[in-house]
């Protein structure tokens, strides 16, 4: 055998894969791209995540749509407006329960060390003192369905400082609920001549913002920290915020409490749905996002309605069916493209371990241990 048939018996042809190889290189043009079916998107219906944060979601709805009905209850059966006060035991239960957890989690000197070194968890802004004001002055179907100003807001700081990035139709939908809450300001104009409830819808629109702005730092401190961290920090200072403004607001006002025993019932209520709500939220926060909680939250309008006139007796403003088919019409929109994920990952063990050292002051361990780690020369 001459010695050109050994070289080639003792290096057997590759033209086919070196072929193929540079053909997928060289080709600039990609693949066709793989949209989804309609029936593909569906399948999320199927899976226990989408009906975990459905049923929560629903769940917080209720909890809302409780605080709500009992504060209008106690305005107009009772005649008591004390948004401090209703508030103040929510913060003082939190503070309790969770700071509790946290003790016996981190012991006391480490729960001393997570107040000192993460106090600027402490997110309570007002937004529940002008939410219950505003239920004094506009009626309760308009005050919660203002409560749908918050959706854009979650947007806004979501896409700034959670780097979240939405659809068009997302935005679409935000414009289309914008312009319901438009028609239903309109219609409160036009139905009381009397600035009152403008004055409620401004106080709404202003506790919505303040939701709005709470509900994207808590989601971003949940994904970052411990739940019972973030909460009991937020009753912990919300708890000393609430009753140096309750001294100074409601000092007075706490003697309307007194032959009421039905209205310590509904203020019991009322804290429950709270304590509920501030305890499943940041759940939600972190499986699914702000926006989405915003959503859920949007469904209270409808089990609102329901109570408003068996309860209250309300009668339906003629532009109102309007303006709620216009934010329906705006949530339905805003979900047919899937919800964008925040960038800032999630709490997971890596995330658990990292605030274990920050805690500690030694946030420079996990770098000092990789680099001490030796590196591939490649």
């Amino acid at each position: 055998m001459s010695d050109i048939a050994k070289t080639k018996l003792s290096n057997p042809p590759v033209y086919e894969r070196e072929s193929s190889a540079v053909a997928k290189v060289s080709d600039p043009t990609p693949g066709p791209v793989q949209r989804k079916t309609l029936a593909e998107r569906l399948e999320v219906l199927k899976t226990w995540r989408f009906w975990e944060i459905l049923l929560i979601g629903q769940l917080l709805s209720l909890c809302i749509t409780a605080t709500n009905v009992t504060s209008t209850k106690l305005g107009t059966s009772y005649g008591i407006s004390m948004p401090t006060t209703q508030t103040f035991l929510n913060y003082l239960i939190l503070a309790i329960v969770y700071n509790t957890i946290a003790i016996w989690k981190r012991g006391f000197v480490g729960w001393l060390r997570q107040i000192w070194k993460r106090g600027y968890i402490c997110k309570y802004n007002g937004a529940n003192y002008m939410v219950v004001k505003a239920f004094g002055y506009t009626s309760i179907l308009s005050a919660m369905l203002l409560d749908a100003w918050s959706i854009p807001v979650v947007m806004i700081l979501s896409i700034i400082f959670l780097k979240l990035r939405y659809h068009w139709s997302q935005y679409v939908g935000a414009a289309v609920c914008l312009a319901g809450l438009a028609l239903l300001v309109t219609s409160d104009v036009i139905r009381d001549s009397s600035t009152l409830s403008v004055k409620g819808d401004l106080f709404c629109i202003a506790g919505a913002t303040l939701y709005g702005v709470s509900n994207v730092m808590e989601e971003y401190f949940v994904r970052q920290h411990p739940l019972y961290e973030v909460v009991g920090m937020i009753g912990f200072f919300g708890t000393i915020i609430n009753f140096i403004q309750l001294m100074i607001l409601e000092r007075n006002e706490l003697e309307t409490f007194v032959g009421q025993p039905e209205a310590i019932g509904m203020f019991f209520v009322y804290t429950v749905a709270m304590f509920t709500l501030y305890s499943f939220g940041p759940i939600l926060f972190r499986k699914s996002s702000a926006t989405f909680f915003n959503l859920s939250l949007l469904t209270s309008d409808f089990y609102g309605l329901i109570f408003a006139i068996i309860l209250f007796n309300a009668v339906i403003n003629p532009l109102y069916p309007f303006a709620y088919i216009l934010v329906v019409i705006g949530i339905i929109v805003y979900n047919i493209w899937p919800a964008p994920e925040p960038k800032i990952g999630n709490f997971d063990a890596e995330a658990a371990e990292r605030d274990r050292l920050g805690l500690q002051g030694r946030r420079t361990q996990l770098a000092n241990t990789e680099e001490s780690i030796p590196q591939d020369p490649k």
